[in-house]
């Protein structure tokens, strides 16, 4: 019997495994389970292959390091999220699924403007969108849904602005956006809403080609495109990358996080009262570790035989890097469930590791950084306009957060 008959003779469990209830922050217990016991182990995914599941800290970080793991999604044993997200994976492929140097060359097209130095810059325009929708809120009725009050705006806003996609078409980007990371969206649904994005940019672009900008998309056209280092479909498709990733995940961590520190009313004190920037960048740290709204994992798949733990991950076996329950790992972060907004985090996978972690990182940062140092000292009596048990959540999703988040003061 083979390693992987063996492995599969025995009950595997399903991936993802459902929250326990009442404790939306935490992550599932059947991860808490498997980071004790069996670290390193099988589970059944939605098309009932079952790749390798990896839940502690120290082996995440050292596997998406290792470039015998592979993020190319064309390769067999790759385990998709989805049938969507398999559609998709497949027929859009960006930087996000593919080695290096194919990898390394797209991600260098745009790389610079999401410099740490070039994020900061925006510091102050990022400040005044907060401050401006704050301003907004506490003008009108209340209750109010912090999502589309603030948690969607303020990064759509922002990456809107960069890669000089026009804000009033906000609706059709956030609509698509949600189809394609609903993880039981149909692979006819996220090819359709996929095309409409790409279509969108793919007009965008043929705009910024006959009158650039000082904006990303301008220098695809007009770097890359006009000079046959890309086709325009290939930029539109960046581009799609860019703007959903840019909005989606900071709306949810932006909403969430709050969400979370409302139910911790003493760490909110902390971040509420501090004026020191060090304490905030610290909060930011933390938050992203405790909450990690990529909660469906980094998806790889390997290209030679892998040994760890005592287990053997062969060639072609698909991989799944549970971060959330990385982040949780009391090896690396003691008392791992506790909200400690004075820990230091900074080794939390959020981001991912390796050459693929996440791009926008530094712009969500600073996002994050200026929500959560004034949105609790603008309205210090910020509560929840409902109970928790009422608030629904995105368990549906690649992306975890909430639908909507009532809030009043």
């Amino acid at each position: 019997m083979t390693q992987a008959q063996a492995d599969t003779a025995v009950k595997v469990p399903e991936h993802p495994s459902p929250r326990a209830a009442g404790c939306p922050f935490d992550p599932p217990p059947a991860l808490q389970a498997l980071q004790a016991d069996a670290p390193v182990s099988r589970v059944r995914i939605w098309d009932g292959s079952t790749p390798w599941l990896i839940t502690r800290h120290d082996h995440v970080r050292a596997l998406l390091g290792d470039p015998r793991i592979s993020s190319d999604a064309t390769q067999p044993g790759f385990p998709h999220r989805s049938a969507g997200g398999k559609a998709n994976d497949v027929s859009r492929r960006t930087f996000l699924t593919m080695d290096d140097p194919e990898h390394a060359r797209q991600r260098r097209m745009v790389t610079a403007p999401f410099a740490v130095k070039k994020m900061e810059a925006l510091r102050p325009s990022i400040q005044k969108i907060v401050d401006d929708l704050i301003d907004a809120m506490l003008a009108g009725p209340k209750p109010v849904d912090l999502v589309e009050a603030l948690a969607l705006p303020v990064p759509s806003l922002v990456i809107c602005e960069l890669l000089g996609v026009p804000y009033a078409d906000h609706d059709l980007f956030q609509r698509n956006t949600r189809v394609i990371v609903r993880r039981h969206s149909t692979a006819e649904e996220v090819v359709a809403a996929s095309d409409e994005l790409t279509d969108y940019l793919d007009r965008l672009l043929t705009t910024k080609l006959a009158r650039p900008g000082e904006d990303l998309l301008s220098t695809l056209a007009t770097e890359r495109v006009a000079t046959g280092q890309m086709s325009q479909r290939e930029a539109a498709q960046m581009g799609v990358l860019l703007l959903g990733a840019g909005h989606e995940t900071t709306a949810n961590m932006i909403a969430l996080g709050t969400l979370a520190l409302l139910q911790n009313p003493d760490q909110l004190a902390l971040l509420r009262e501090s004026e020191d920037p060090k304490v905030v960048a610290s909060a930011v740290e933390e938050l992203l570790r405790y909450l990690n709204i990529t909660h469906s994992g980094r998806r790889r798949v390997a290209l030679e035989d892998i040994e760890i733990d005592g287990r053997t991950i062969r060639a072609g076996d698909g991989v799944i890097f549970a971060n959330d329950i990385a982040n949780r790992d009391p090896e690396a972060f003691p008392e791992p469930d506790r909200l400690d907004l004075t820990r230091d985090a900074r080794r939390h996978v959020a981001f991912g590791f390796g050459v693929h972690q996440c791009l926008g990182q530094p712009l969500a940062r600073v996002e994050l950084q200026v929500v959560y140092s004034t949105l609790y000292k603008r309205i210090p009596t910020l509560a929840l306009a409902t109970d928790l048990d009422r608030i629904e959540f995105k368990h549906d999703g690649i992306v975890y957060g909430v639908y909507e988040l009532p809030v009043t003061w």
